[in-house]
């Protein structure tokens, strides 16, 4: 490494993402210091004019190309090898940035050998007061596999104030601001790139977690969330993702008698998720969950993941698991909120 190279780099992966490279961009260059961190775009073959917006407004942000879209996994997994730096924060397109965001996730990297990713508090570009859906104040998940936020638990949205803003240990850190240490991330196998993208950041810490490594939330960092910046929260394409990658995400991190368990359960369980698609009128939603689970099923028997399977060696039991339903804590108990858990 150069010895002025900064060990930090700030990485944006780009996917016909023009729009968005406007509007953020400036606040990334204003609040993140020359001296602190490389600014570096990689761009997954966009067919948009988002390189000669970058090369024309934006010439002091290096460029990464691709020759195809590899998808969040597979892109940044290829950045991350290419790129030679000791701290990297895996960043949004669709995120604004404020004024000392970069230095609290990087001191909290350097303050312990066995933390190697955490995220900042994330709010909700489109109203401020409030978390943003993907990664708020930190994430968990239940035994069940479903993931929440603390500051929101499915679509519940809490307002901020400032009632999580203690750093702690974590389940999981969102992908919308992922700061890493690059050599743990190579040590596990990075992005598992069968998933393409949502739930591959959740699939990573838990090997970190299996790795006896630690993932935090700083919220003395704080951004802003768009969403919606690749896949709309409408798209039938992210509910078959998402729905798709967390029962890959249950197959592979449990262990194997309780995942066939755990992924039964699930199946009546998204089967009345897609009864209420259907209710609401979201037929193709609903479809999109029928699909997610034929695929997943035709997938296990080729599934070769980069870390093997686990097997029935106790580990969940060391790790940040809440041991409750959190859909029975949602729905039936009316517990919307993170602190009523």
């Amino acid at each position: 490494m150069n010895s002025k190279q900064p060990n930090t780099s700030v990485v944006i992966l780009n996917w016909n993402g023009a729009h968005w490279l406007k509007l953020f961009l400036p606040s990334l260059i204003e609040h993140t210091p020359q001296d602190l961190a490389d600014l570096i775009v990689v761009d997954n073959a966009s067919s948009d004019d988002s390189l000669a917006v970058l090369k024309n407004d934006f010439p002091s942000i290096k460029i990464l190309k691709f020759d195809r879209n590899f998808g969040y996994a597979g892109g940044y997994n290829r950045a991350v090898e290419q790129l030679d730096y000791r701290y990297m924060v895996l960043l949004n397109s669709d995120v604004e940035l404020t004024m000392g965001w970069l230095l609290p996730l990087i001191d909290r990297l350097k303050s312990d050998d066995a933390i190697v990713a955490c995220q900042p508090k994330i709010l909700d570009y489109k109203m401020k007061t409030h978390f943003e859906y993907a990664g708020a104040s930190g994430g968990f998940i239940d035994y069940l596999g479903y993931p929440f936020c603390r500051g929101r638990i499915f679509d519940t949205q809490e307002e901020d104030h400032l009632q999580y803003n203690d750093a702690k240990p974590v389940f999981w850190a969102s992908g919308a601001c992922l700061a890493i240490k690059k050599e743990a991330f190579v040590t596990v196998g990075g992005f598992d790139e069968t998933f393409f993208a949502h739930m591959e950041e959740i699939d990573l810490c838990w090997r970190f977690h299996r790795n006896r490594k630690l993932v935090y939330v700083e919220p003395a960092s704080v951004v802003y969330h768009a969403g919606g910046g690749t896949l709309s929260k409408i798209s039938p394409q992210k509910t078959y993702l998402n729905f798709r990658n967390n029962l890959l995400l249950l197959y592979k991190n449990f262990p194997a008698g309780r995942a066939l368990k755990i992924i039964f359960f699930r199946l009546i369980l998204d089967g009345v998720a897609g009864l209420k698609f259907i209710v609401d009128g979201h037929f193709m939603h609903a479809l999109a969950i029928v699909k997610a689970h034929f695929h997943f099923y035709k997938m296990i028997s080729r599934y070769k993941p980069k870390t093997t399977r686990v097997k029935d060696s106790g580990f969940t039991e060391e790790l940040i698991i809440y041991p409750k339903a959190v859909i029975w804590q949602y729905f039936v108990k009316k517990r919307k909120k993170y602190s009523d858990l």
